[in-house]
């Protein structure tokens, strides 16, 4: 045997710890993006960022300003005055408590309920259950439109019209979020973990408080988010149960652009005093929601 063949294993050996340590000091280090990069993402933020933009722009001009050609491109000085006006008009207070309430309460709903259904769906075993999760899942191909009369008819006879409950109770429960959970913890969620605590002598409470809940944060978080720009932002169904008396954001403003000639740039402060909380929201929580998804998919 060569001295070349013996010494070969060892440059080869020293080859292979390089690349490790490579690849190590690789992982540990920041990357960056290159100019491709940011200029693509410059312009996603933008594109995202205008309506939003154009909205404040168009609330801080007069009604005159708006139906000139060109449009503004600027900030004008009304923004305050046209917010007053929305404010008081559209009785923006009351609307904006209400959405609180009402999106809160379907998002606190609908996270749980879909969390339980989910984890029945994915890790118990009981009659029927797939043919349950096939009708859950076909109810979401039913046009929500089919469902208004009925609905209508079951909170006329409740006498619920125009109260909050007409709009929290019907979308407490979604397919969509029963579906997402399913499909989360059936991965997430080893069964093995949940035989150990049921060996352990844990009743079915504490499993789903300490064992599903903990598994199932990142998801969770996900769907209240989703879950409560979709209650915020929703208009069909509270635009027929409520009214302007006890509105919604969305039912509020509907009211601004009564009149022969709506004044746009009332509206237009309207749509941002209902969008305000919503950024707020998003700023306060949006790192919380997108830290709990990132560890749920480090762990995964």
């Amino acid at each position: 045997m060569t001295a070349a063949h013996i010494g070969w294993p060892g440059r080869a050996g020293r080859a292979r710890r390089e690349g490790r340590t490579g690849r190590a000091g690789q992982a540990g280090r920041q990357l960056h993006g290159g100019r491709i990069t940011y200029a693509v993402l410059a312009v996603f933020t933008a594109g995202s960022l205008f309506p939003l933009l154009w909205t404040a722009i168009a609330a801080s001009r007069t009604n005159t300003r708006l139906a000139q050609t060109p449009p503004p491109f600027w900030f004008g000085g009304n923004l305050f005055r046209n917010m007053e006006t929305a404010w008081t008009d559209a009785n923006m207070g009351l609307a904006l408590l209400n959405t609180t309430v009402v999106a809160v309460t379907v998002t606190a709903g609908t996270v749980l309920f879909s969390t339980l259904a989910g984890f029945a769906f994915a890790k118990l075993r009981f009659r029927l259950k797939n043919v349950l999760l096939i009708l859950t899942i076909a109810t979401m191909m039913v046009p929500p439109q089919l469902s208004v009369v009925p609905l209508f008819m079951t909170v006329a006879e409740l006498e619920w019209t125009n109260q909050l409950q007409a709009v929290i109770l019907p979308t407490l429960v979604s397919a969509f979020g029963v579906f997402f959970m399913r499909q989360y913890l059936t991965e997430a969620l080893p069964t093995e973990l949940i035989e150990a605590a049921r060996v352990d002598g844990a009743s079915s409470l504490r499993i789903v408080l300490h064992v599903v809940f903990p598994a199932a944060r990142p998801a969770m978080a996900v769907l209240a988010m989703l879950t409560f720009v979709q209650a915020w932002n929703d208009f069909f169904w509270p635009i027929i149960a409520l009214t302007q008396d006890n509105p919604t954001v969305q039912v509020a403003l509907t009211g601004l652009g009564r009149g022969y000639i709506p004044d746009q740039s009332v509206i237009m402060a309207g749509a941002l005093l209902g969008t305000l909380p919503l950024l707020l929201a998003f700023t306060l929580f949006g790192k919380q929601i997108v830290g709990g998804t990132m560890q749920g998919a480090i762990k995964g």
